[in-house]
């Protein structure tokens, strides 16, 4: 019985720090970060549309200004020299104000083409990290499934004991397992312990060898119970 609850422990520490377990919750977690990555340039990439559109607005409106201004100092019907030179200095203004709106339009279409880009890449990372995400759950999965099947054997053995072992015996073997690290019981094997490795003195040796089959026997160094056998050097 201590043979199988130390698989059934081995296996349990198994599936705490399975390695596929593992790879899946760093997966999941680059997965949260590239979706956050994701809403912060997407949210950028909106604000950039919206300030693209009003550069776009402001250029388009000087520009409808300057080509009514144009038209009506072409049209020659504007004879007073003053209000021509007001209007051709209207002009000069708005040609200006053209040069510089249509830098603030450049300026801000190179931004939302580079935070267009930064949303592709990630939305390309989304994709691939989804599918390495599938991939190694599926490993994680199959990995537990095969602990379970290790875990339902070990299990079934150790019922299979436990039926026959005195209720206060097993409630020793439990208390001892829960005192010493999950060993509650050891072989005696050549004279020495298995539990604290100690080499037992020949006076336990003898007063061992004396015992009947049914006495049960505790080490004097660990008190884990001893379990004898052919190879126990008696």
């Amino acid at each position: 019985m201590q043979g199988y609850d130390l698989d059934l422990d081995r296996l349990a520490h198994r599936r705490a720090h399975l390695p596929e377990s593992i790879r899946v919750r760093e997966l999941q977690a680059r997965a949260k970060q590239l979706a956050d990555d994701l809403t912060e340039v997407s949210v950028e990439v909106s604000d950039l549309e919206a300030e693209q559109r009003k550069a776009d607005a402001d250029v388009d409106l000087v520009r409808q200004r300057s080509a009514k201004d144009r038209q009506l100092l072409d049209s020659g019907t504007i004879h007073d020299a003053k209000q021509l030179v007001n209007l051709q200095h209207e002009l000069e203004s708005l040609a200006r104000r053209q040069s510089e709106l249509e830098d603030v339009e450049l300026e801000v279409m190179e931004r939302l083409e580079q935070a267009q880009h930064r949303r592709d890449a990630l939305t390309a990372e989304r994709v691939s990290l989804e599918a390495e995400i599938a991939e190694a759950t599926a490993q994680r999965d199959a990995a537990l499934a095969s602990l379970s099947a290790e875990e339902q054997t070990a299990s079934q053995a150790r019922a299979a004991i436990v039926g026959g072992v005195p209720g206060d015996l097993l409630a020793l073997y439990d208390k001892l397992r829960a005192d010493n690290a999950g060993i509650g019981a050891a072989a005696l094997h050549r004279g020495r312990c298995e539990g604290c490795r100690i080499e037992l003195t020949p006076v336990d040796l003898e007063r061992i060898r004396s015992a009947p089959p049914e006495e049960v026997l505790r080490c004097e160094e660990c008190r884990r119970i001893l379990v004898r056998t052919p190879e126990s050097g008696l």
